[in-house]
């Protein structure tokens, strides 16, 4: 939680925001397995992490992925707000996640040390939903429910 004193004097816990990534290529999707050291090690996830002060949600996914996994992509569309303040392993930060849908272009480096492995993992071989880290097992799964039915996402402006 963040702490924000308002024009009034009052105060109020606020929740931080996060960032996450679906990047799918060839019918695979860009998985990252979490340091041991972090919240969540050692389970995958979808590449994402806090959205800084200084930047847009869109340059701050962006930022993450090449980041976390050393690829660099263009957002295609906001996928979702995931604003469950019960999010599993959030109590302590309370984020909101906003996830978004990216176009892979081409890997420019390396992982960081929030990262142990990087993997495209094809979608008909994914892990049990219930081995990724934090909700990105049900954002995975609402993603595979959209490409079998598309329907209009929200737009970025």
């Amino acid at each position: 939680m963040i702490t924000c004193t308002f024009e009034n004097g009052n105060e109020s816990s606020l929740r931080h925001i996060v960032l996450h990534a679906i990047v799918e290529k060839d019918g695979k999707l860009l998985l990252l397995k979490r340091a041991e050291n972090i919240i969540e090690g050692g389970k995958w996830a979808l590449p994402g992490g806090f959205l800084d002060r200084d930047e847009t949600a869109t340059e701050g996914v962006l930022r993450e992925l090449k980041e976390e996994t050393g690829w660099v992509g263009e957002v295609i569309s906001l996928f979702r707000i995931n604003s469950n303040p019960n999010r599993p392993s959030d109590a302590e930060r309370q984020n909101v996640a906003m996830e978004f849908i990216i176009n892979p272009l081409q890997q420019v480096g390396a992982k960081d040390k929030e990262t142990t492995k990087i993997e495209w993992v094809s979608i008909q071989n994914l892990m049990p939903l219930e081995e990724f880290a934090f909700d990105h097992g049900e954002t995975i799964k609402l993603y595979l429910k959209y490409k079998n039915h598309p329907h209009q996402l929200p737009l970025l402006v």
